[in-house]
């Protein structure tokens, strides 16, 4: 079989337009009046970890116009297409100067919410307006409000709240008081995931238990953007105005902008000013992630994760053990339910630093119910959601073991069923044995079955939809994914096909980037995928 591979350095032409000089001059006009971007990194203690190069003495690699609004257009409208959960028919997009404009109709909040997130994934996205209306399937307000205290009350994070929903013609109104942030919007997410809702209106109000001064707010931001290996926080300025953080700076995608926004929200603030954060997209060109920290030591990685999972209101309430090795996350504990010990290794995986995480952490639920009783309350909650409802599902239980059979139409649905029987009482483990029948498009040059932003999806999808693809083709549709990726520096990763196997080759920036282009190449409809890139600092072709 012959091998394919493809140069992407001639995808886009790279210019070196800022030397030093020019960035400071970049700063001074966008930035005047604000202090100057954090160079230290720190563990939860605030010690200094390292202190990180001046801004002004790296030279940046910044592209010219990169993207235009018909190719972001264009890229969008073919995301949407492949993705599953969405019917693009109903979706319009439409691009002016980077900003992105979504409108149309889905059936449900949570298919609005993936549309948009889609879309700000994508490279030379700087901004997305969504405008898409939600036309659920008709209930009544007393079937959507009984559905949402059942799905309240039966979590395992938001059975204790004391949470007021009201709902008026599919319009949900949470009201109630919460300890933090995180939690708040943990309400919401439940309340979206029942069929009927149009909107959420949340009112919840937070009640931090200490006050804190801004100085110690600020340290924490500075502290959860640099430990987030998503997010490149060497162009963001932080300031603390009471209960308001204030960002800044420069970001390299509108999804990286959301990122740093919840990032953002430690304890101690109420409400988060970045409307002078800017989207740039020749950011994403050059991360500067290990030339910030070439070198973390375990033991200030073991205290990010711990922060991580102090910060997750599914975690938090349990105490469980982090050790590193080289690297090498190892969490061990007890928690009352399958969700929290997926979220735990999922927070685990976003820590710069972290490039491989072993869950020995055992689930042992609190309430003791019948394996007939868990098979009920994974049904129910089957039936209330609004991407599942309508597919059919058997569920059998043994021993607090769940087992799915039956078809669904797509992977993401397949992963959204697994979720959804993982988050009920009694539930210790899934096997999800549903099978997928796929109708592929004619001509497929990416691949976002599933939701790789909420969760980390772990089946293995059947590559067969993919085996009359010859190596170029594939070598092709990987190639677009890592291009449109904003995870993945593109001009790092060079890819070869043999047979169906994708070989990467080449040196990136982080852990993170190295996990996340394997995942890339599986969306883009590699068999098998080789990684062989090494992680090294400075690691950019064109340094």
């Amino acid at each position: 079989m012959m091998q394919f591979s493809i140069n992407r350095t001639s995808q886009k032409q790279i210019f070196r337009l800022f030397s030093a000089g020019m960035l400071a001059t970049v700063f001074s006009l966008g930035m005047t009046g604000c202090q100057s971007p954090s160079q230290t990194l720190t563990n939860s203690d605030n010690e200094v970890l390292e202190t990180e190069p001046d801004i002004n003495d790296t030279e940046m690699v910044v592209s010219e116009d990169p993207f235009t609004d018909a190719e972001i257009t264009e890229a969008i409208e073919r995301e949407l297409e492949i993705s599953r959960g969405i019917s693009p028919a109903s979706i319009l997009v439409a691009t002016n100067e980077g900003i992105v404009t979504l409108s149309g109709s889905v059936n449900n909040i949570l298919a609005q919410e993936r549309a948009e997130r889609i879309a700000s994934m994508i490279k030379g996205t700087r901004a997305v307006i969504n405008e898409i209306n939600v036309e659920p399937v008709p209930r009544t307000d007393a079937e959507i409000l009984e559905n949402i205290n059942s799905a309240l009350v039966n979590d395992p994070v938001t059975e204790v709240w004391e949470i007021e929903p009201v709902v008026n013609n599919g319009v949900v109104t949470l009201g109630g008081e919460v300890d933090s942030w995180q939690e708040k919007q943990l309400a919401s997410r439940v309340a979206k995931g029942v069929a009927g809702v149009k909107q959420i209106d949340n009112q919840i109000s937070i009640n931090y238990k200490t006050q804190r001064s801004a100085p110690e707010i600020e340290q924490d931001i500075q502290s959860a953007l640099q430990w987030d290996a998503r997010v490149d926080s060497r162009l963001i300025n932080i300031e603390v105005d009471g209960t308001q953080a204030i960002l800044s700076g420069i970001v390299g995608s509108a999804f990286e902008k959301s990122l740093v926004i919840t990032d953002a929200y430690v304890i101690g603030v109420m409400s988060v000013d970045a409307n002078d954060l800017e989207v740039e997209p020749w950011a994403d060109e050059e991360r500067m992630r290990t030339e910030i920290v070439p070198e973390l030591k375990d033991t200030a990685i073991r205290d990010a994760v711990q922060d991580a999972l102090l910060y997750d209101p599914r975690v938090a309430a349990f105490n469980l053990n982090v050790a590193v090795d080289e690297g090498a996350v190892t969490l061990s504990g007890t928690v009352d339910n399958l969700k929290a010990k997926r979220a735990a290794a999922q927070d685990a995986r976003n820590t710069t630093g972290v490039w491989r995480v072993e869950s020995n952490i055992n689930v042992q639920p609190q309430t003791e119910l019948t394996d007939n009783e868990i098979v009920e309350k994974i049904i129910t909650r089957l039936q209330r959601d609004p991407y599942v409802n309508r597919q059919e599902i058997g569920v059998t239980v043994e021993e607090g073991i769940v087992r799915l059979n039956g078809s669904v139409e797509s992977y993401f649905e397949k992963w959204q069923a697994g979720d959804v029987a993982a988050l009920a009482q009694g539930v210790t483990g899934v096997i999800n044995q549903l099978e997928v029948d796929y109708n592929l498009p004619a001509e497929e040059t990416s691949f976002y079955d599933w939701d790789p932003i909420t969760e980390d999806y772990d089946y293995n999808y059947d590559n067969s939809v993919f085996s009359d693809r010859s190596d170029e083709a594939l070598a092709t549709a990987i190639d677009a994914q890592l291009l449109w990726s904003p995870f993945v520096d593109e001009q790092q990763v060079e890819v070869s096909v043999d047979d169906g196997v994708a070989r990467l080759t080449g040196t990136v920036d982080s852990w993170y980037e190295y996990a996340q282009a394997t995942e890339e190449a599986y969306e883009g409809g590699a068999v098998t995928v080789m990684n062989n890139l090494e992680v090294s600092p400075n690691s950019n072709p064109l340094n």
